[in-house]
């Protein structure tokens, strides 16, 4: 019936695509023009002529201006939600990687400056049998004046290599440092390193926020990957082609996961053209 089948064209005539959606779409138009065609088949059963019952059915369906705003509205909402989810996985993504990379770069910074200090230390002790009193001094003022370095210890450099068991420093200045317990949640925790020479070690504790970057990273990962699955998921759901098995690969391997879902629809789509 040609009034059914232009109405079914005049509905869906502004959605457009990719030739996958475009096809997608021709098996819409179909169910909806066997839906149309039924309802007909069943008006005229009833008594209707041929005209009544086309005009009922679509009529039923609503008419073609609304069903048109309709199909569009959806079309539209579905992409657009689609996107959304795409563009914040990524941002999850990004701005994680981006927090972990510079806090690992001022990580880097602030030991280099530690090892400097460490260095500095063992140079003006040099090979005394005791720690002066004015570089005792020195080290209280560092540790006070900096917000990184929460400790200074000095070590017998023979004793310590020499012996597995701890060995107490000959002079040591520490701040209050955080509690243990929030070493776990990614606050700042304690880094320790130094540098000797033959007769002294020196080892300057620093706090560290590497673990709280870490735990972002890791956040900023699962966010992406759980948001991807569901982009993934949504574009299956819309393509018509969405079953268990898809969502259990979008979700185990992820871009690797849709690169195969997107092959194998190109491999149908390409066997059904031929």
């Amino acid at each position: 019936m040609k009034q059914i089948e232009a109405f079914v064209d005049s509905v869906y005539k502004n959605v457009g695509g990719s030739k996958k959606e475009i096809l997608e779409l021709n098996e819409l138009k179909a169910e909806m023009k066997s839906h149309l065609l039924e309802a007909v088949h069943e008006l005229k059963r009833e008594g209707k002529s041929e005209q009544e019952a086309i005009e009922i059915a679509i009529g039923r369906f609503g008419g073609e201006k609304v069903m048109r705003s309709v199909v569009d509205q959806l079309s539209k909402a579905q992409k657009t939600f689609a996107k959304w989810v795409l563009y914040t996985a990524i941002a999850c993504l990004l701005i994680s990687a981006f927090i972990f990379s510079t806090v690992k770069s001022i990580e880097k910074s602030k030991l280099d400056q530690s090892n400097q200090v460490a260095s500095q230390i063992v140079h003006n002790l040099g090979d005394s049998e005791r720690v002066p009193t004015k570089l005792k001094t020195d080290i209280q003022e560092i540790v006070q004046s900096s917000r990184r370095i929460i400790g200074i210890s000095i070590y017998n450099h023979e004793k310590l290599i020499s012996t597995n068991i701890p060995v107490e420093p000959i002079y040591s200045y520490r701040e209050e440092i955080l509690p243990n317990t929030w070493n776990s949640t990614g606050f700042p925790i304690i880094n320790g390193n130094g540098e000797s020479n033959n007769t002294w070690h020196v080892e300057i504790e620093t706090a560290s926020y590497e673990g709280a970057a870490i735990i972002l990273l890791l956040v900023g990962l699962g966010l992406y990957w759980t948001l991807f699955t569901i982009w993934a998921t949504i574009n299956a759901y819309h393509h018509r082609r969405l079953h268990v098995g898809w969502i259990i690969v979008f979700a185990t391997l992820n871009i690797f996961g849709y690169f195969i879902y997107r092959l194998v629809g190109n491999r149908q789509l390409s066997m059904t053209n031929s």
